[in-house]
């Protein structure tokens, strides 16, 4: 483009573009007007130009090499086998594989799956290191294994077995793989503002780190200065918010793995949160899974598993597994959304929020390791008190109406009915048992109104 174009044209500074927007007003208060308060505490403002960015970190997000995942639960690996390769066959370039116990043959499971081409995830719903070294034997750096201890805890209230053999395991499990699972998705789910989300997520690595540095390896041991960190996150639907999320994500993390000399870039693997999916009116849900995998994409995650539009009431089917890896495929084939490396690196607004997010995220990191760091805050009840003000604040804000959801709080069609479509249970179950700490629960912020329209249908 020729620069020569806007030569004609004078730079305007951020007091001149105050001014004039002042003066359209007409007297009405700009701040009261035009500036919003976000539940992270950041004053949004109606513009940002490049002085904005003078005091700000600058962020980069992640190269344009994003790859669609199918998540399939195995039931029988057989089985889960073909529907892999079926998923493969149509558009998809990784596998989650969530596994429920160590009876599952990992050969039938891989069989006929070039793993040099197809990136696989395991998601182990069980402790084994030696299962996690079947894994590892034959395999390259396109295989992540997702064994989190620490998030088992957050969100059971219980080791898999103890502390401390859950930690022998753990430490068995990284010396095959060296790698580790963050899941932070639980605490975006449970209803945890973006600067929580994040800080959580630096103090939950950093008890491992922290671990593996003390007890684990010798400082000389350059091996591990090769750790990958996989971070699994929720995605909602404040659009720029979540790709700047992601950015800051890197930020922190690299901050604060180069304190441990460790490798500073991390994997994130991306899914559509559960916790703005509604019942009723249910393909409206295909609208904000659209939009949160486009923040994921911009925001830098490596690998996107969406979420299919019934997810939260059907067991898996075909159609709506085949729709949610087809939006996938649009952005990424029609949409060329894989086409430009950290399109969102420089936008102005989005450079400002990744930098607050970051520094207030860095500011309760601080606070929580000042505190006695995330696992005695965990077992203090601290970590899941804060959740839950986070969480009933956004809840009011739903029931009040100034939160919508389309269909369910505003626009609702009285005809549709629900009751005899529900394969799955769509809310929360209490199941009273003794834990160690108060567990972390996820909740959807439209169950309460679902659960009285389906008692009047």
């Amino acid at each position: 483009m020729n620069s020569s174009l806007f030569s004609e044209f004078n730079e305007v500074s951020t007091k001149q573009w105050k001014q004039k927007i002042q003066y359209d007003l007409k007297g009405a208060d700009y701040n009261k007007t035009l500036i919003w308060d976000s539940n992270e505490g950041i004053h949004v403002k109606p513009f940002y130009n490049k002085e904005d960015l003078e005091n700000t970190l600058q962020s980069t997000g992640n190269n344009s090499l994003w790859r669609i995942c199918q998540s399939i639960f195995v039931s029988d690996a057989q089985t889960a086998n073909r529907k892999a390769l079926s998923a493969i066959d149509k558009g998809a370039e990784s596998i989650k594989f969530i596994i429920p116990n160590r009876t599952v043959s990992i050969n039938d499971l891989l069989s006929h799956i070039d793993t040099a081409l197809i990136e696989i995830h395991f998601d182990l719903q069980f402790l084994d290191s030696e299962y996690v070294k079947q894994i590892s034997i034959s395999t390259n750096n396109l295989i992540h294994i997702q064994t989190d201890i620490i998030g088992n805890l957050t969100k059971t209230g219980n080791w898999y077995q103890s502390l401390k053999e859950d930690h022998i395991q753990f430490e068995n499990s990284i010396k095959n793989t060296l790698s580790l699972s963050i899941d932070n998705s639980l605490y975006q789910n449970a209803g945890a503002t973006m600067v929580q989300q994040l800080a959580y997520a630096m103090a939950h690595v950093n008890e491992y780190l922290n671990h593996i540095n003390n007890t684990v390896i010798s400082r000389n041991e350059m091996t591990w200065k090769r750790l990958k960190v996989i971070f699994n996150v929720s995605i909602g639907s404040n659009y720029f918010f979540e790709i700047a999320k992601l950015k800051a994500l890197r930020f922190l993390y690299r901050t604060l793995a180069s304190e441990f000399a460790f490798n500073a870039e991390c994997f994130i693997f991306a899914t559509p949160t559960r916790r703005n999916k509604t019942l009723y009116d249910y393909n409206t849900n295909m609208l904000r899974t659209t939009t949160e995998c486009m923040s994921a994409i911009l925001g830098g995650a490596n690998t996107i598993c969406n979420l299919p539009y019934d997810a939260i009431y059907h067991k898996d089917n075909e159609f709506a597994e085949r729709i949610a890896r087809n939006q996938l495929l649009i952005l990424k084939n029609e949409s060329y959304f894989d086409k430009v490396n950290n399109p969102s690196d420089g936008a102005y607004y989005i450079e400002i929020l990744t930098g607050q997010l970051a520094e207030k995220a860095l500011l309760l990191f601080k606070d929580i390791e000042k505190n006695g760091g995330f696992l005695h805050q965990l077992k203090q009840g601290t970590i899941q008190k804060k959740i839950k003000e986070s969480a009933a604040k956004e809840q009011e804000q739903f029931n009040i109406g100034e939160d919508i959801l389309l269909g369910t709080n505003k626009h609702k069609n009285p005809n549709d009915k629900m009751k005899d479509e529900l394969e799955l249970y769509p809310f929360v179950k209490t199941n009273k048992r003794k834990t160690l700490v108060e567990p972390i629960i996820a909740k959807r912020l439209s169950e309460t109104i679902e659960q009285e329209r389906l008692k009047t249908e």
